[in-house]
């Protein structure tokens, strides 16, 4: 009975210097897992801003589409008595430096002024923006995951990245508007 006690002291030795051998890898994998949080909520300041870029791409090309029909629209002069485009086409009229722009509606034939027009993008234009979103769901989804193990270190990775992200990301010109 008296050996017993000895091979046991022995084996919870043994087990102890293991552990702490094991623990020296455990915390480099998880400072790992730290900086992969870090990088993983980087990633998700990144896709905002590419959602932002892509709308503002969009709008840029939609401006330079409108600017060129009404590069294109050629007004009267004062004296020559010509029609414009416009008016040749039964699409308005002008009055000096004024154009207002009307359309024939389908339904009834008759003229009504357009009203402002808004960007409506088209159905490939749409699933790029609808991929970007998708990505930015996921990504903050399993972010959210992250937070729920109630980790302080995973925590504090995730208010890093976000400060990193939002350094990096964020970064563009403030518009000032006089009032």
């Amino acid at each position: 009975m008296a050996a017993m006690p000895s091979s046991t002291a022995s084996s919870g030795m043994g087990g102890m210097g293991m552990g702490m051998g094991n623990a020296c890898k455990i915390s480099g994998k998880f400072a790992g897992s730290c900086i992969g949080v870090i990088c993983l909520v980087i990633c998700l300041e990144f896709l905002r801003r590419l959602q932002r870029e892509y709308d503002a791409y969009l709008v840029k090309q939609h401006r330079a589409r409108n600017a060129q029909i009404h590069s294109s629209v050629h007004e009267k002069g004062p004296d020559t008595g010509h029609l414009t485009d416009i008016e040749a086409n039964g699409m308005g009229k002008t009055d000096g430096n004024h154009v207002q722009v009307t359309s024939k509606s389908p339904e009834s034939g008759s003229m009504a002024s357009l009203k402002p027009q808004r960007l409506v993008p088209t159905i490939f234009q749409q699933a790029i923006r609808a991929l970007i979103h998708m990505l930015q769901f996921s990504v903050a989804y399993f972010i959210m995951l992250l937070a729920m193990y109630y980790n302080g270190y995973i925590i504090i990775s995730i208010i890093i990245g976000s400060y990193l992200g939002a350094f990096i990301f964020s970064w563009e010109g403030i518009k000032i508007t006089d009032a």
